[in-house]
């Protein structure tokens, strides 16, 4: 794996119907979807031939949403700090022929992501935050902020950068990894439980937030200008998974 240990390297979405969601991403992030071999039923997302994510059908009785795969040195022995640290283990770990060894955990407070050594000595960039359709910010709604900075830093390698006041939300923790801002962890609000949350770049936000509403999802929050210039929304796609994006302003 050509990632450092404590990097994210794919995205998947779990959807209740993945031809809707397929066309719908697709519209709205260019992405083009492929089928995996070894697993006719996962959908491969991509842009310009270069792999952003996955698709698959939710299990019954797991709502649709965004997961993140974070690259590690070894699998067995992340799960095994992670269970020791108060996290879980949703899916033990296993090896995917052609792909690498993977599970899936949470936090103490219930986030789930997945950890993954993959096999390949290609680097992924799945994140690379200024290239469109890929994902450009990682940002972790937390069940309790400090207990999880101090987590993710100790699992993942992962430094503190700046704080940003949210007055009564709370602090907005940017995260580091080899002196460069790739997310941040906020307390979860409203009640959610706390959960990932990925963005993914668009060429102009209020082109992308029409695109959203003409394809029958819904916008949350924004359009919003964040520090940098940048502009973001947070939206439900029709199947009901939160996503976000971010992008200039503009119509097109």
């Amino acid at each position: 794996m050509a990632n450092p240990h404590g990097s994210f390297i794919w995205y998947e979405l779990l959807t209740s119907d993945p031809e809707a969601a397929t066309r719908f991403y697709a519209g709205l992030l260019g992405w083009q979807e492929s089928r995996f071999e070894v697993q006719p039923d996962y959908r491969i997302l991509s842009r310009e031939a270069e792999g952003i994510g996955g698709m698959m059908q939710a299990p019954q009785g797991v709502p649709p949403g965004w997961l993140g795969y974070i690259g590690v040195d070894d699998v067995d022995a992340s799960v095994a700090a992670i269970t020791a640290d108060g996290g879980q283990v949703q899916m033990p770990a296993r090896d995917v022929p052609c792909v690498g060894r993977i599970a899936m955990v949470t936090d103490p407070h219930g986030a789930p992501f997945y950890v993954m050594r993959g096999a390949s000595d290609r680097e992924s960039t799945s994140y690379a935050p200024d290239a469109v359709g890929h994902c450009a910010w990682n940002e972790l709604g937390a069940g309790a902020l400090e207990p999880a900075v101090e987590f993710y830093a100790r699992h993942f390698g992962w430094s503190r950068g700046g704080l940003l006041p949210m007055g009564e939300m709370g602090g907005y923790q940017l995260m580091e990894q080899q002196g460069r801002a790739f997310g941040a962890i906020m307390p979860q609000q409203g009640g959610a439980p706390p959960m990932w949350r990925f963005y993914f770049r668009v060429p102009a936000i209020e082109a992308a937030a029409q695109q959203v509403k003409d394809g029958g999802g819904q916008i949350l929050h924004g359009p919003a200008e964040v520090p940098g210039g940048d502009r973001i929304i947070i939206g439900l796609d029709p199947q009901g998974a939160v996503f976000a994006l971010v992008g200039k302003a503009g119509a097109a």
